[in-house]
């Protein structure tokens, strides 16, 4: 097992993971932003090099203080050998089964060595099972004007408790912290009424992905998220990352929306697995304060309503 810090050594893994795309995306977003200021301040992790087998990537171990924080505590992983993929994920070095954490990708060997493991060690998995969407050109993306009275902007740490009170996995301090840190280290974009209140929002996550895409019920069936979409996916084109996503299987209305975007469904399934060990939770004293800190994790995928 080795940590990859050498500059020249990630920006060489990171053309690697791009001829592997669309399998290697999750990891690939993330490389991208560790050789990119790393705000999320992720650590690679690879059985061997250059000839690996299996990346990993996961918080550095200043970032991941908080033993029940699975927001921040955020793992990727791709193999090219299951067999890799089982030792290096069934490592304690290599992965903090200490901690509550997710880890998301789109192969099923990822899966199931989480399940197996986690199950030999007696703790819980919750298994999130999305479909993958990748956009082949962005800047073919259908652009869509915002109605009068409305405008285009990024989402301000002002409108974070907001995101938090509709989002179903918000009700914990955990959460604010997550969306602050997403807010200010990561692309965005929302939709504002005349009084700059957001009514539509999108934000992108360490993964470069997009993900947390609501609409308030209200404002539904006006075509808002299309113009939000498009705004970030433009940004994240424009920096070079891929414009991806991936939505949960009963969430027809947001598969309809990516695809008149013209988004594709990748074939497989995009996986985020949450593991606790199941002990008293403790919440920071100050989510808010805390979210200065570069620890920012992936949370529920997008819903593009």
């Amino acid at each position: 097992m080795l940590i990859l810090s050498c500059p020249s050594k990630l920006r060489l893994l990171e053309g690697m993971l791009r001829r592997g795309l669309p399998d290697t995306l999750p990891v690939y977003g993330t490389v991208m932003h560790v050789n990119r200021g790393n705000p999320a301040g992720q650590e690679v992790l690879v059985d061997s090099w250059p000839e690996f087998k299996m990346v990993l990537t996961r918080p550095r171990r200043e970032v991941a203080q908080d033993p029940s924080d699975y927001f921040t505590n955020l793992y990727t992983a791709f193999y090219r050998d299951e067999g890799a993929c089982r030792a290096l994920l069934g490592n304690s070095r290599a992965v903090n089964w200490d901690q509550a954490f997710q880890i998301l990708g789109l192969q099923d060997g990822v899966y199931e060595t989480i399940r197996e493991t986690a199950r030999a060690r007696g703790l819980d998995m919750e298994m999130y099972p999305h479909r993958p969407l990748l956009h082949p050109d962005p800047p073919a993306m259908p652009q869509y004007r915002p109605e009068k009275g409305l405008r285009l902007a990024p989402v301000s740490l002002a409108h974070a408790t907001l995101l938090r009170d509709t989002w179903k996995f918000g009700e914990n301090s955990w959460s604010l912290r997550y969306l602050n840190l997403l807010i200010c280290h990561f692309p965005s974009a929302c939709l504002l009424d005349p009084e700059g209140t957001p009514i539509s929002w999108s934000l992108t996550a360490p993964l470069a992905f997009l993900t947390h895409g609501y609409t308030l019920p209200e404002h539904r069936g006006q075509h808002h998220t299309r113009a939000v979409v498009g705004m970030l996916a433009a940004q994240l084109h424009a920096r070079g990352f891929p414009v991806y996503t991936g939505v949960l299987p009963h969430n027809e209305p947001s598969l309809h929306t990516l695809r008149c975007l013209g988004f594709r469904v990748l074939p497989g399934v995009f996986y985020q697995l949450v593991v606790r060990p199941g002990f008293a939770q403790s919440q920071p004293a100050s989510a808010l304060e805390s979210a200065q800190n570069p620890a920012p994790s992936s949370g529920e995928m997008p819903r593009a309503q």
